[in-house]
């Protein structure tokens, strides 16, 4: 699943997440987007960690967070945190 599809997923609503759930999920969610686009390489890593320890999705987050860091300009990131404040200000997240 892209980025993109889990951010849909988490904060358009899933059928088998309660209130309290949503509620809990979003923050997480939003501080590991956030590091993601704008965090140094070892908080992003530290943060996914705290929810995945699985060797295989650690070297795939690690993989991720090097190819964001050289390819994405300051300009894109900003541009993504713009998107990510909007999508997480909707009263859906």
């Amino acid at each position: 699943m892209t980025w993109a599809g889990a951010l849909l997923l988490l904060c358009g609503g899933s059928p088998y997440l309660s209130v309290s759930e949503f509620d809990d999920l979003c923050p997480a969610l939003r501080d590991t987007v956030d590091l993601y686009i704008s965090g140094s390489h070892e908080a992003y890593v530290e943060q996914v960690e705290k929810y995945n320890q699985n060797s295989d999705v650690l070297e795939t987050a690690n993989t991720l967070k090097s190819c964001t860091d050289e390819k994405l300009t300051p300009q894109d990131k900003f541009l993504h945190l713009l998107l990510h404040n909007k999508i997480y200000s909707s009263s859906l997240c």
